[in-house]
């Protein structure tokens, strides 16, 4: 049968979901998502909305969020986009801003999307190996440069590892690099607020950076689908104006992300409760013989005892509905990312680990 496709596509491998069990029972540690609900104001936004007004196109540009983002960063709203998922800003870089062929880079390893959306494009991906205890490449300016990579993605907190990339690093890369950089903060406001971590500064002084920020992690909307980007207006516009899909953002979406993003207090509280958790987690998991770096994510990235198959312990732990991450890759094929589970699931795994450790 003739196929469709253009020849990369059909070449190209698609992006690996986590698992999404169809039960309630399961305890869910697998894809990074909050362990605790939203905002209360969310609900009473979705409690209020008038559905006759859903025969309507929803507002374009999502201006009432753009302006609520806006205020809380410190910028004005020509450096913001709305977008159905932090994905879609992605997308919209890739295709915006990189010509077909062009190389994207970033680390290995790294958020597994890059590739996928790189390939869509015709792009190779230049993944440049993380530095000793998982810190950021020193030669990661000099290899895209010279790989002539138009966009480099970092995630930061870096994912798998949960490792926070300082900004002094940052700087220097965005400084050095030759295209565009983006700084992927999707776990950012789990980050420790003693140390005043603000990429919203390397923005305002380079005009290469933009900055990720999704509501999925610390706003516990990850059934929502909603991102957005900062970036100086002339980033912004050409996606907001020529690339952006119509109407991207629903206006029931649109009407919680605002309603979210407003209620700080309670985001702050919330996040506050991860990293409590996330600290009684990896003191768990040591004093089980576990290696676990610091993490300043939503997530543990946690090296199983030497003696033991981190294979056969993810499969033993989703026979006992609990699901955990596994990644195959040759030098991460022996630890398992965790997420941050709420008291009790974090109660049951480290009980379960313990029963299956003896």
């Amino acid at each position: 049968m003739k196929h469709y496709e253009r020849d990369n596509i059909q070449r190209m491998t698609g992006y690996t979901w986590g698992e999404q069990p169809g039960r309630a029972d399961v305890i869910k540690l697998n894809t990074n998502e909050n362990p605790y609900p939203p905002s209360p104001a969310v609900a009473d936004a979705l409690a209020g909305i008038d559905t006759r007004l859903l025969r309507r196109y929803p507002p374009p540009l999502a201006n009432d969020f753009r302006n609520q983002a806006a205020s809380l960063h410190g910028v004005e709203r020509d450096w913001l986009i709305a977008t159905n998922g932090g994905d879609e800003l992605l997308r919209l870089l890739v295709t915006t801003f990189m010509e077909p062929g062009t190389p994207l880079a970033t680390t290995a390893p790294s958020y597994s999307l890059y590739p996928v959306l790189a390939a869509v494009q015709g792009c190779a991906t230049v993944e440049v190996p993380l530095g000793p205890g998982f810190s950021l490449p020193e030669d990661l300016a000099s290899r895209a440069n010279a790989a002539g990579a138009g966009l480099t993605c970092v995630v930061n907190p870096h994912a798998p590892t949960g490792t926070l990339f300082p900004l002094a690093e940052l700087e220097r890369l965005a400084a050095a690099l030759n295209g565009l950089l983006l700084i992927d903060e999707a776990y950012v406001d789990f980050v420790d607020p003693e140390g005043g971590h603000d990429a919203v500064s390397l923005v305002r002084r380079h005009p290469n950076v933009v900055l990720l920020r999704t509501l999925s992690k610390g706003y516990a909307l990850a059934g929502l689908r909603f991102g957005y980007g900062i970036a100086q207006p002339h980033i912004i516009a050409p996606m907001l104006e020529k690339t952006r899909d119509s109407y991207n953002l629903d206006l029931i979406a649109q009407v919680l992300a605002t309603a979210a993003i407003s209620d700080q207090a309670w985001t702050r509280a919330n996040a506050e409760r991860v990293r409590s958790q996330r600290q009684r987690l990896r003191e768990g998991l040591v004093a089980l013989g576990f290696e676990v770096p610091p993490s300043q994510a939503n997530f543990l990235f946690a090296r199983v005892p030497a003696d033991r198959d981190a294979l056969k312990l993810k499969t033993s732990l989703q026979t006992s509905g609990i699901l955990v991450r596994h990644f195959p890759t040759t030098g991460l094929d022996d630890r398992l990312r965790i997420s941050i589970g709420s008291e009790e699931e974090n109660r049951v795994l480290l009980l379960k680990l313990r029963e299956w450790l003896e």
